[in-house]
């Protein structure tokens, strides 16, 4: 066998059936093995969009994702990709081609540092340079990729060595002696959470990414304790939002009623988050009165930004069942009305005065959709949108990019979903802005008559980006508007040979909603919104989430015809 065979029989034994990717110069021998093997290769558009569509195919099945690029620009565009999943804890095997080992470091043709370049946005990497190494190092990198905290592992294998011959030994064993995840969580500190649990009086849940892989143990716990139950923009779909617990999200773009809880419960039961900066605001004044139990299976979010005062390290599969066999439902009835009375007053709400609305139009894909889509979002204000008025209702089904605000994840990640999930409806809601960083992928996404409904929310501008200017910069509207120089996006999505339609108005929006709802091929539907339409409640930069500002979620009867009026409160 030669070292590109290797490669394409190491992968079928880790499991592989689906790899995105682009071929080239320095990874054409890989690709020449893979034309005889029965693994489904998507061919995308761009190296970065195949990282993305590998990010989601993870996360919606649970099963490690898989890249390959040339060397070069190909392995360089794969570094955004990479990030975010290293930030959101996706697990991703990238495979580059490198110029042959006798010309690195000599400034060859299509040549990068990338063992170099990847380090700080990997969680491993590796430079192959013996070709009989190639089964032991794709085994740990799926191994790595997969256990404890997920995400990206890069291996970067030189051209000769893809031609050279094998000699080696298939199932020579893995090499780690350093990596031991822990899995169990420690009983000690799995008491000690159960016992301050049973003393609080005000306690709350904040559900994040982590808890993705242990919905059924999370559901299993909350309904024995009955705590109200808070998820992140990661922890979305981790819980059902049906519950009478759930909050909604928290921190600069989360709920009233979740913030509220945060500002004045004296306990937080942390499962499976890293505590963003995004999610608590100023530290020194999130949660001030409250006791904090961390569960993660990273040891380095322990305290890393929020003092833990019961640290439970370990695998919430494991410790939620644990933690609920010392547990029994809380004694906080008073509590549990007071986190209702909030919920029920700070209603999510918009001004169906104005024009067609972001969070209209959101509303209507949610309620024509089925109850098991998947949802993926480019990165904006009709994120946040999606995150309050479209959160899903089972896990692995809300996918967009948190710790590294990606613009251009959306589509090519609805892509990664889709493929991941054949017959499940995949929606992917956009911005006018971000869409166009990746749009490229409407030709991978015609290719292989993907269902997916392909929702731009068209505000004409970089509506985040123009909010802040209008709220913290005079109105200084700088560099953000779009409208003049867009694309007609229907005609644009026609070209690719995708069904397109430009909406204006609530009754058209109705309508192609519906149709497209009901809809076995994809479709693209530009819906042109209120350009002066903000997200509230907002939290400003170096508050507190106690300070937010709830602008068009101001309780019932208060209600403005301004749709960003804002009010702070605390």
């Amino acid at each position: 066998m030669t070292g590109a065979e290797v490669i394409i029989k190491a992968l079928e034994r880790e499991g592989v059936n689906t790899i995105f990717g682009m071929t080239g110069g320095a990874i054409m021998v890989v690709y020449d093995a893979m034309y005889d093997s029965k693994i489904n290769h998507i061919l995308m558009r761009h190296e970065q969009g195949a990282t993305h569509a590998a990010d989601a195919y993870y996360r919606t099945t649970g099963k490690v994702g898989v890249t390959i690029a040339t060397s070069g620009p190909g392995a360089t565009n794969l570094i955004t990709g990479l990030a975010n999943a290293m930030m959101d804890s996706a697990a991703i095997v990238a495979i580059t081609g490198n110029v042959p080992s006798g010309l690195i470091g000599t400034d060859a043709f299509q040549e990068a540092d990338i063992y170099g370049i990847t380090g700080p946005v990997t969680k491993h990497n590796y430079l192959v340079r013996d070709v009989n190494d190639l089964p032991r190092v794709i085994k740990e990198a799926f191994h790595i990729a997969s256990t404890g905290r997920p995400g990206p592992v890069l291996i970067d294998i030189p051209k000769d060595l893809q031609i050279e011959e094998f000699t080696g030994d298939f199932d020579a064993e893995m090499d780690l002696p350093g990596y031991k995840p822990t899995i169990k969580g420690h009983a000690g500190q799995i008491k000690k959470a159960a016992e301050a649990l049973k003393l609080a009086k005000k306690p709350i849940m904040i559900v994040g990414g982590g808890s993705q892989s242990a919905a059924d143990e999370l559901l299993e716990f909350v309904e024995n304790v009955d705590i109200p139950v808070i998820t992140t923009l990661m922890g979305i779909g981790a819980f059902p939002t049906a519950k009478d617990q759930w909050l909604g999200m928290p921190g600069m773009h989360g709920t009233v009623a979740a913030n509220k809880a945060i500002s004045n419960c004296d306990l937080i039961l942390a499962s499976g988050i890293r505590f963003d900066d995004r999610v608590t605001g100023k530290i020194s004044t999130f949660a001030p009165e409250a006791t904090i139990i961390h569960m993660d299976i990273d040891p380095a979010e322990i305290s890393k930004l929020v003092k833990a005062h019961v640290p439970v390290v370990g695998d919430l599969k494991n410790i939620l069942p644990r933690l609920s066999e010392y547990s029994e439902r809380l004694d906080i009835d008073d509590w549990r009305k007071q986190t209702a009375a909030w919920k029920a007053k700070y209603p999510e709400r918009y001004n169906t005065e104005k024009p067609l609305v972001s969070q209209e139009v959101i509303g209507m894909l949610r309620k024509e959709t089925t109850d098991d889509c998947i949802v993926t979002t480019e990165v904006g204000q009709h994120q946040m949108f999606a995150a309050r008025l479209f959160p899903t209702e089972k896990p692995r089904t809300f996918v967009t990019s948190g710790g590294l605000g990606t613009m251009g994840f959306g589509l090519p990640a609805a892509v990664g979903a889709a493929l991941g999930n054949p017959g499940r409806q995949v929606v992917c809601i956009a911005g006018d802005g971000s869409i166009q960083m990746n749009i490229q992928e409407l030709a991978t996404i015609y290719k292989h008559q993907l269902p997916i409904i392909i929702a731009i929310i068209n505000n004409g501008c970089l509506g985040m980006v123009r909010q802040w200017q209008e709220m913290f910069f005079s109105e200084r509207y700088a560099e953000i508007y779009l409208a003049d120089s867009n694309p007609d996006f229907a005609k644009l999505a026609e070209a690719y040979g995708i069904e397109g339609h430009n909406i204006h108005d609530r009754e058209s929006a109705k309508i192609a909603i519906e149709k497209a709802s009901k809809s076995n091929k994809p479709v693209l539907l530009n819906f042109f919104v209120y350009e002066a339409e903000n997200v509230f409640p907002m939290v400003p930069a170096g508050a507190g989430v106690a300070d937010m500002i709830i602008g068009d979620q101001m309780p019932e009867g208060d209600y403005d015809d301004v749709i960003y009026e804002a009010e702070v409160v605390k």
